[in-house]
């Protein structure tokens, strides 16, 4: 069980864990998707298991339910544990997102997860987050 400098939500039975740099959006793009219905798992630090085969995802108790909202403060809200990790979402700058990019994947405790790269401030980004939750899923293809 380690923890990983991160954001994660639960999206419709999806662990999302949301990584980048300090002011890249990881807190902005979690509140997005909580608005758009999804759980907090945990923000700015994450703790990261192995069960089975799969990566498990939890808040470390210290911050189980805070989230900072930039402008605002820190926010006590509903939080969820042990959810699947099934995507890891790296935050780039928009000057850095390739435009037809492929779904690599990354080794994380000897598990493989999907993994992509997108810029948090874009208006598009949880539509993105959206269309390769999908796929992923097999309810659409990707053609490129």
């Amino acid at each position: 069980m380690d923890q990983f400098h991160a954001t994660a939500v639960a999206y419709y039975g999806f662990g999302i864990l949301i990584r980048g740099p300090s002011g890249s959006g990881k807190s902005d793009l979690a509140l997005r998707l909580i608005d758009d219905d999804a759980d907090l798992i945990a923000d700015d630090r994450v703790v990261i298991k192995v069960v089975g085969k799969e990566l498990r995802l939890s808040p470390p108790e210290s911050i189980s339910g805070l989230i900072e909202v930039r402008g605002i403060g820190v926010v006590k809200i509903k939080t969820v544990r042990d959810i699947p990790l099934c995507l890891v979402v790296e935050l780039e700058l928009s000057n850095q997102t390739k435009r037809m990019p492929e779904i690599k994947e990354e080794t994380i405790k000897d598990i493989s997860i999907p993994i992509i790269g997108i810029n948090a401030f874009e208006s598009s980004s949880l539509a993105k987050i959206k269309i390769v939750l999908r796929y992923l899923d097999k309810k659409i293809e990707l053609i490129s």
